[in-house]
This record gives structure tokens, sequence and C-alpha cells, in this order.
């Protein structure tokens, strides 16, 4: 296992590299570090209020707190890795400087005002923050004709219809429950999670493991999304549950058949790669569980955390690692702190969801604790990783 703080080339980079302010040069740093800050925070203050011990609330009810994880926390990171990536899918620059402010701005003022007795104008910012992004990234693609990836365009385009309906439906003003807005939006980004997967976990995977053979099937791959599409379908249509269990169960194997084929048993001493694994591992989860939630088996938060805690909870951490290492010029070695974070979710995805199975009778305790793993991780990360966000490459190259 290669861990170290910072590898000996970071080190004689650094040496060589000028210091500046670099936030604004790329869309990682500020989204990434508002995601992980928010992250940090957000989820005890929801617990703290949850478990009784904030005398004001801080969201009103857990709709909200899965409103705020999705289009707060998830959104930001998905705008941070879709904003650095477009860059080198269409090899076209997308949005820096006073246009990254902008937007960033833009996602904060939809946190700020989610608090205040503004609904308008939190539904304004909410809704407008996924479609000025889309529009940020449909520019750079339409310039290199990169029809591959115009689907992101679209899919923020859902998120944003998504968040639209559930604050609508919260106000009364349509006949429509709340909650599913949250699982389409959810449904959404599953979809994300498993088309980039699908392109860079193989990859990954083969290029940091001598020896690994992780391979792509074309059946399995259109099977794979085929299964998700139709779960995003009975969630849309709001079918029978026994539709939506047939369309998880199904999907699940598919999925399960997907991650063998990339070897994840081999990952163990590469902690970049075995979270990307990880995650994974943690979607098929979420879909045997949301199956036997709809079959009633069990509660469905724990199969809604397995998805939010265990699945985009180490994607997210994973990839913004990953990326900001790769992105600041930075070795793919792991250090402590990465490899403290990664553990770390681990634990909260698994306290949270095993809590609820295995010791209902203690079921607030495992909240809590999971929500402290979960923040422990986060504000190390921001910690860790504010150096990176906020300071030039250590190559001197810019970005």
């Amino acid at each position: 296992m290669a861990i170290a703080s910072k590898a000996p080339s970071d080190r004689a980079q650094s040496i060589a590299a000028t210091p500046s302010f670099a936030l604004w040069q790329m869309g990682f740093r500020p989204f990434y570090l508002l995601a992980s800050v928010f992250a940090a925070l957000s989820v005890p203050l929801w617990v703290a209020q949850y478990a009784g011990y904030l005398p004001m609330p801080y969201v009103n009810g857990p709709l909200w707190h899965g409103y705020e994880m999705l289009f707060g926390y998830t959104t930001a990171v998905i705008a941070g890795f879709l904003l650095t990536a477009v860059r080198t899918w269409a090899g076209q620059p997308t949005a820096t400087g006073l246009p990254l402010v902008a937007l960033a701005l833009l996602w904060l003022a939809g946190r700020i005002l989610i608090l205040t007795p503004y609904p308008l104008a939190a539904l304004l910012a909410n809704v407008a923050f996924p479609l000025a992004l889309g529009v940020a990234l449909a520019i750079p693609l339409v310039r290199a004709a990169n029809r591959r990836n115009y689907f992101v365009v679209a899919l923020l385009g859902g998120l944003a219809t998504a968040s639209l309906v559930f604050q609508l439906a919260f106000q009364g003003k349509v006949a429509w429950p709340a909650y599913a807005s949250l699982q389409v939006a959810l449904d959404l980004v599953l979809v994300l999670i498993a088309v980039i997967a699908g392109r860079v976990v193989p990859m990954f995977t083969n290029n940091g493991i001598p020896g690994a053979k992780a391979s792509r099937h074309a059946l399995v791959e259109k099977l794979a999304l085929a299964g998700l599409a139709a779960l995003l379908l009975t969630d849309v249509l709001q079918l029978a549950p026994v539709f939506v269990a047939l369309a998880a169960v199904a999907s699940a194997i598919v999925h399960a058949i997907r991650l063998g084929l990339w070897q994840p048993w081999r990952t163990a001493r590469t902690p970049l790669v075995w979270i990307l694994h990880a995650a994974y591992a943690w979607v098929v989860v979420y879909l045997v569980l949301r199956g036997l939630a709809a079959m009633g088996l069990i509660p469905a938060s724990l199969a809604l955390h397995a998805l939010t805690v265990g699945a985009i909870g180490s994607v997210t951490i994973g990839m913004m690692a990953r990326t900001s290492r790769g992105h600041t010029g930075r070795s793919l070695a792991t250090g402590p702190t990465e490899l403290l974070c990664f553990i770390l979710v681990q634990c909260a995805a698994v306290t949270r969801v095993a809590g609820g199975l295995v010791f209902s009778e203690h079921y607030v305790a495992s909240v809590i604790l999971a929500a402290i793993f979960w923040s422990a991780a986060f504000a190390i990360f921001a910690v860790g990783y504010l150096p990176v966000f906020a300071g030039s490459r250590v190559d001197g190259k810019p970005g």
C-alpha cells in the first residue's frame, strides 16, 4: 500500500512551484471545498435537531435534510467534477474566475435562502443552480460537438426539475409527494455514478494495480444502465411497489456482475481504487435493500442511506481526492489523510445502515455515531485539502 503524506516527487515539485491563490482557476477547487465543509457541518446540525439537542431547528424536517444533502452537498461535488471533467472531454475551457465565482455564490445563496422565510427566493436559487451549471457545461460540449456527453446537461435539467417539483409539492402547490422528487433526483445521480464508474473504475483498476484485469462486457453494460432506467421510470410513474422491487432486485444482480468483472478483491492495497469499488458495492447493497423495502421487509430509510452515505459518500470523497491530486500535479499516492477519510465514510455507512437493522433498540444512538464518523471524514478532508484547493499546481502548470 502506497501511504505517504506527500510523495518525494510532490516535495520536489512544490519547491519549483510558485505559490499563488488558485481557488478560482478550476471548477473542482471551490466546489470540492464547499461540498466538504457543508458535509462536515450540515449532518451534525441535522442529527442534533433529530435527536432533540438543538433548541432551534436547522431545517424543516427529514425531507429538507435529504434535500440539502442532495441539492447542497451532492450537486456541489457534481459541479466540481463536471466543470473539471468536461474541460478534458471537450478540450474546451470551462468556467474560471468571475463566472466560477458566480456559480459558487449561486450555490451558496441556495443554502442560505433555505434557512430564511423566503421560499420563493430559495426556490429560484436552487432551481437556477443546476440550470446555470448545465449552460456552463453545454457551451464547451456543443463547441466541441461532444455528443457523447450531452447527457450530463439533460441530467442537470432533470435535477432542476426535481428540485422545483419538490419545493412546490412541499408548499402544497402541486399534487405530488415531495419525497418522490427526492427519489427521482437520487435515481438521476445513481445513473450518473453508474455511467462515470463504468468509464473510469476498470481503467483506474488496471492502471493502478499490476496484474489486474478489470473488464467490461457490452451486454452487462447495457443491462446495468437499462435496469437503473427502469427503476427511474417506476419512481417517475409512481408504480406499485412490486414493480419497484422487481426493478431493484434485477438491477442489483446485474450491477453485482458488473462489479465482479472489475475485480474488487485485487484493490485492497490501493485506497484510491478500493474506495471506488466500495462505492459501487454500496450501489449493489442499496438496490437489494430498495427491493426489500418496497416489499415492506425493512424500513425504506435504511436503503436510502445505503445509497446516500454508502455509495454517494464513498464515490464523492474518492473522486474528490483523486481528481484534486491529479489536477494539481500531485502523485496518486494515498496519504494518511485520504485513508482515514475513506475508512471513516465506510464506518458511517455501515453504522447508519446496519445500526438500524441489527440494533434497532439503539437506533438514535447509531444515527448519532454515523453522523460523527461522517462529519469527521469531511472535516479532516476539508482541512487537509485546503492547501490543495487554494494553492497553485505543484508542477507549475496552469489550473
